[in-house]
């Protein structure tokens, strides 16, 4: 059974979607109702711009969705997903590709999402570090007790066995690092905006959730994978609320793969810019199938 997963911010790169723009009409015509959508030539920015341009965090989530839903498109017949997930924003891409919402909707939400996420950004300095070779109780429990002495740091991503981002204030994360170094793990700080997936961004997930209830969701080809609950959801109620919630809410993608595989799972096919998913998939199970979308 193949399992097609999207990727989430980070694995943005300059040039990215441009022979699919060059070498496909259909996904032409897609990336210029992006730009009528978006009100600028982000193609421009993705195709040609600098490395910093793409960083900012306007740009930086619609460029990997049009790179990932765009991409998808391409494969025309040979999209055939026997489930589908996504890893933070890359959700959102897995969902237009499996048919629960339109392009033009997907789109519409993600940039809605990263315009809230990046006031949330700028309300509060915060930030986010991976913690590696350390079990995830161990940083549960430092987090925990840092944020009961008043500051705030919770699990975020769950990404791999030994490797969980951290997110919150920037002193509750620079505490954590700290006493999570003494106990033998590594701590590196990430070069993000802000504390995505904490409870941060709280003002950010009310915004979101008006524009969710207002778009139109329908059932998907296949099950979708959720980031907050990690299992097969194909309701369009109980999508729509996972996605809200998943603002402010850990992205479980170790249990994510490891109940794709449960449930059948052969293959995974990364679709979108980076390898950074199929190398997680590789390290939570080390003999599956794993790579890229061509």
């Amino acid at each position: 059974m193949k399992a097609y997963v999207f990727p989430g911010q980070g694995a943005q790169f300059v040039g990215m979607g441009k022979d699919l723009y060059d070498n496909d009409e259909r996904c032409r015509d897609l990336f210029e109702r992006a730009n009528q959508i978006i009100g600028f030539r982000i193609t421009d920015v993705m195709f040609a711009g600098t490395a910093d341009d793409l960083k900012q965090t306007k740009v930086t989530q619609p460029a990997i969705f049009l790179h990932s839903a765009i991409l998808a498109v391409h494969m025309g017949s040979e999209f055939k997903p026997d489930m589908v997930g996504g890893h933070s924003l890359g959700e959102f891409s897995a969902l237009v590709a499996a048919g629960a919402m339109s392009f033009e909707d997907g789109l519409r939400l993600v940039i809605a999402r990263a315009n809230a996420m990046q006031r949330c950004c700028e309300l509060q300095p915060s930030t986010m570090a991976a913690i590696l070779k350390l079990d995830d109780k161990t940083v549960e429990d430092v987090c925990a007790q840092i944020t009961a002495a008043g500051q705030t740091v919770v699990p975020a991503n769950y990404n791999t066995p030994g490797q969980l981002v951290i997110s919150g204030t920037l002193e509750g994360v620079a505490q954590a690092c700290e006493k999570l170094k003494e106990l033998k793990g590594r701590a590196l700080p990430l070069a993000v905006g802000g504390a995505f997936h904490s409870p941060l961004m709280e003002p950010a997930r009310v915004e979101l959730a008006e524009a969710i209830e207002k778009t139109q969701f329908h059932a998907p080809v296949c099950p979708c994978y959720q980031n907050v609950c990690a299992t097969p959801v194909s309701d369009p109620d109980e999508i729509k609320r996972n996605l809200v919630a998943q603002l402010t809410s850990p992205v479980r993608w170790t249990a994510t793969v490891q109940n794709m595989l449960a449930d059948g799972a052969t293959e995974f096919i990364e679709v979108g810019p980076g390898t950074a998913l199929q190398g997680m998939v590789k390290r939570i199970s080390p003999e599956t199938d794993a790579h890229s979308a061509q």
